[in-house]
């Protein structure tokens, strides 16, 4: 068999043809209301802070086995520094490496001992940096950090904000605007310098152009 090299200058004789692995770009699965929500959110908050120097996810299939395409996660959020925002249908970490953050927002499928258990197996075999877990019915963060080759939970103080460690951020609990509890960072280790939700900039340019004009008058 002749294939054309990746120059397309010279032929390549291979013994065989590749065999192809098929990778699924998207499933049927159940997703309350909430949970849409917070996960749009988180997603909106990473893209609008981060896009001109990472790579953000969200519910794409992360593949990490280029032999098994049932080996994959979709997290809620995921970040790849390194490289400007692009659309990608799937990722694949042989081509794209593994993101350094992933989280997790509590949903039925994975709110049990066991189902997490399973998960955060594969997350550990990924390579994902740090993995966060938010539990909205209980105002809940957990997060897990890879430290020496092993995926290992971080002792938090309760309410307090927490390191989040690829971003050089803290992750903070605020309520949102149906009171709800709600994942987000913050630039200061006091939690109150949040990383502002698209709309809020929108809102703070147009107090600042307000106060411009105000001066002016």
């Amino acid at each position: 068999m002749r294939m054309p090299s990746e120059s397309g200058q010279r032929e390549r004789r291979y013994v065989r043809p590749p065999r192809v692995v098929v990778f699924p770009t998207e499933a049927e699965v159940p997703e309350s209301k909430r949970h849409l929500e917070q996960r749009t959110a988180l997603y909106a908050i990473l893209k609008f802070s981060f896009r001109d120097r990472a790579t953000i996810g969200s519910d794409q299939f992360v593949y990490w086995d280029p032999t098994d395409p049932s080996e994959c996660l979709a997290p809620d959020a995921f970040v790849r520094l390194g490289l400007p925002d692009d659309r990608f249908d799937s990722w694949k970490a042989w081509e794209r490496g593994a993101p350094q953050l992933a989280v997790e927002i509590v949903s039925g499928s994975d709110a049990s001992d066991a189902a997490w258990a399973a998960k955060l197996r594969k997350y550990h075999r990924l390579g994902v940096s740090e993995v966060v877990r938010f539990d909205p019915d209980r105002a809940e963060l957990r997060i897990w950090n890879l430290v020496e080759g092993d995926l290992v939970e971080r002792a938090l103080a309760p309410s307090a904000p927490a390191e989040c460690v690829p971003l050089a951020l803290f992750w903070v609990i605020r309520a949102d605007e149906a009171g709800e509890p709600m994942l987000r960072l913050a630039r200061d280790e006091r939690g109150v310098d949040l990383l502002p939700t698209p709309e809020e900039a929108a809102l703070e340019r147009v107090r600042r152009l307000e106060e411009e004009l105000a001066k002016r008058t």
